[in-house]
């Protein structure tokens, strides 16, 4: 028989939850406005108005800190495919439903991400190790999809591995010049860009 959990202990996870992700969130903003390297964690401590033993309770160093905000832009954008592909066979309109959903998950990660091309360079090597076995499953997973998607609309991917590259540059690129208050809102960029994606997958995928 499974232990009870003792009374207060699902309010202490969501209370050290809570902690964990004002941390992140702190780091996430200073390590995107100011780089890696210029910000201290008394930085991120004073943003959040706590000592630094706080932010030690919840990550253990300023390279944990870096791993997991990296880790996150990463992860949202698979977990967006897995979604997409877990709903069965891919076919003909499987691109139309997943590029507008990719872009809002790139565009709600925007500083994840762009701190994760800025600054993957100062990654730990055990942390680059893990995050570089993430992404080549996410590049992978996208180019099964594209392929796929390609196959049930009759076309051939010429180059499946360069294609997912473009589409993912493509996609992954918004994050350092989209403007959330400019004039092109989320939704509009994400139409634009399933477009124009959906175009680069047609001419790289001559009819068979």
């Amino acid at each position: 028989m499974a232990s009870e959990r003792k009374p207060g202990s699902k309010l202490r996870e969501e209370v050290a939850a809570l902690k964990r992700q004002r941390t992140l969130d702190a780091a996430t903003d200073l390590f995107y406005e100011k780089g890696y390297t210029n910000t201290t964690l008394d930085d991120v401590a004073n943003q959040l108005g706590v000592t630094k033993p706080f932010i030690y309770t919840n990550f253990g160093s300023k390279p944990d800190l870096l791993a997991e905000i990296c880790r996150i832009g990463v992860s949202s954008a698979l977990d967006e495919v897995e979604r997409v592909l877990a709903q069965g066979e891919p076919n003909a309109c499987t691109l139309q439903r997943f590029i507008p959903r990719y872009v809002d998950a790139v565009l709600r990660r925007q500083k994840n991400i762009a701190v994760n091309i800025r600054e993957e360079k100062n990654l730990l090597p055990e942390h680059a190790t893990d995050l570089a076995e993430l992404r080549r499953a996410f590049m992978a997973r996208i180019e099964l999809l594209l392929t796929k998607s390609s196959a049930a609309a009759g076309h051939t991917l010429t180059d499946p591995q360069v294609t997912a590259f473009a589409v993912v540059g493509a996609v992954s690129w918004t994050t350092f010049w989209y403007n959330p208050k400019g004039a092109l809102s989320a939704e509009d960029l994400s139409g634009k860009l399933a477009d124009i994606v959906l175009n680069l997958v047609k001419d790289a995928a001559p009819v068979a």
